[in-house]
């Protein structure tokens, strides 16, 4: 039974994954609401001043009358009352141009698009997804961005290394405005405190917020559980963001050819590390949205998502300021700690982009959509507003607390998704098909490599590191021979 329900908890926390690092594929369509209100949260009914953008667009193509055709299982008109966000009140009130919905499930948007091209219906644009590059862009799915976006300009310079990361066979095919859904620690400052142990937000502040402070941290907490309490060091997803806290990846790619990095010892290292933390009982594979509130659990990884829920579960009555939120509490989150000597963090996170489909016509106003995206991510004034919406508390039509996130929180969230201060990682392996990641019925045999190499440990499947690598080093040789022969 206990292995069952490790199983079944890492598949959730797959799907769940899947859907809030927004580019990963998912099955679970209540994750993708969950996301997509968390999209709009950030971004709707704000003050748009659209003037700001004046000089950076008035040298555009004209695209004024068109109409693209975004492909999803999310509209990114209004939708359910909300107003429009600032990329599509500047796409349409600066550039005169619109967007129609072409609707589909999470499950069959792929089957879509591919019948779409094939048959000629009209699509033009589609969520960026893991899958994308190099798999994506070999079945012919989509077309570069380079003819129809200035990468030189000044609005993507804080961006270029992350665009960069992305580039194909010479191409950008993804070209990210921001990063999204970073993989985080939340924790309670109280809850540190009663156990002697140091803040891990002061400790990143001071750069001393690494795996050793880490696991003395879970240690030390386990092992203060009075007789009979059961008290755990981490619960959540895990074993991906602490292989990308190495800032490696299974397979890199040098511009030509890809190759496989399994043997790299930083990712041995930290393989080895979760195989400690499982050997000692630290890892809940409960599923929760949310930090435990029972006090059970020292730390919680997840995407900035659960944040809002975990304040309410753990503080549902914050004290609310004058002007309506909260600006501290007890939780507070960090990114997964760095590798011991390593000089900077690195961040297990999503990507905000779109793919402009192969045999559209509409590349300058796609592009001129990705750019109404970078602008909105980037110019003060929209952020302001974006900030003041995203920390008012969220009700139910009954009046009771849902979620909040404190103004301390959003301004620590903002500084871990600035990419000048933590240093994002794109790992190849998992845009190679659904071989290399996917869920398959969610056994160790019929899983992607991707989710084995980074949960086996975890889920109790494999109790050693040099066991699970050599099992699966072969497959990935294979799948990148493959793509590395088109």
């Amino acid at each position: 039974m206990k292995k069952l329900t490790r199983v079944l908890a890492a598949l959730m926390a797959l799907t769940m994954m899947g859907t809030l690092a927004a580019c990963g594929s998912s099955d679970d369509s209540k994750a993708e609401s969950l996301a997509a209100e968390s999209h709009y949260k950030e971004n709707d009914e704000v003050a748009v001043d659209a003037s700001l953008v004046d000089d950076m667009v008035k040298n555009d193509p004209d695209i004024k009358g068109q109409t693209i055709y975004w492909l999803a299982d999310y509209d990114i008109n209004p939708v359910n009352n909300q107003d429009r966000s600032v990329a599509l009140t500047l796409f349409e009130d600066k550039y005169g141009a619109k967007v129609e919905y072409v609707s589909c499930t999470s499950d069959t948007k792929f089957d879509t698009l591919a019948s779409r091209i094939l048959g000629g219906d009209p699509v033009d644009m589609f969520p960026y997804e893991w899958d994308a590059v190099p798999n994506g862009v070999t079945k012919d799915q989509y077309q570069p961005l380079d003819d129809y976006l200035d990468l030189s300009d000044d609005i993507w310079s804080d961006m270029s290394d992350v665009i960069n990361m992305f580039e194909y066979q010479g191409k950008h095919y993804v070209v990210p405005y921001c990063l999204s859904d970073p993989l985080l620690i939340t924790y309670s400052r109280s809850l540190c405190e009663e156990n002697g142990l140091d803040d891990p937000y002061e400790l990143y502040k001071k750069d001393k917020w690494d795996w050793d402070t880490f696991m003395d941290m879970m240690k030390t907490f386990v092992s203060n559980a009075s007789n009979g309490e059961t008290r755990y060091g981490i619960n959540g997803w895990f074993g991906q963001a602490m292989v990308q806290s190495t800032g490696q990846a299974f397979v890199t790619y040098d511009g030509t050819k890809f190759s496989n990095n399994i043997n790299n010892s930083a990712i041995e290292e930290a393989e080895n590390t979760m195989e400690e933390i499982m050997k000692l009982g630290m890892y809940d594979p409960t599923w929760y949205g949310y930090l435990p509130d029972d006090g059970s659990t020292l730390f919680f990884g997840m995407a900035d998502w659960a944040l809002g829920t975990s304040n309410v579960k753990n503080d549902p009555n914050p004290e609310v300021n004058d002007d309506g939120f909260v600006e501290e509490g007890d939780l507070m989150i960090v990114p997964f700690p760095k590798q011991p000597g390593s000089d900077e963090y690195y961040l297990n996170c999503n990507f905000g982009a779109k793919m402009l489909v192969k045999g559209s016509d509409k590349g300058d106003a796609v592009a001129a959509y990705i750019k109404c995206e970078r602008l909105a991510a980037m110019i003060d004034d929209y952020q302001d507003a974006a900030k003041e919406k995203a920390i008012i508390p969220q009700k139910t039509a009954a009046g009771k607390l849902k979620s909040y996130v404190t103004e301390e929180q959003y301004d620590a969230l903002q500084d871990y998704k600035d990419p000048g201060k933590i240093t994002p990682v794109f790992d190849f392996g998992y845009g190679m098909g659904s071989r290399m990641y996917g869920d398959g019925e969610y056994t160790y045999e019929t899983r992607g490599v991707m989710n084995n190499l980074t949960s086996a440990l975890l889920n109790g499947e494999k109790d050693s590191w040099a066991v699970l690598r050599d099992e699966w080093a072969s497959v990935i040789d294979e799948v990148i021979d493959g793509y590395n022969s088109k």
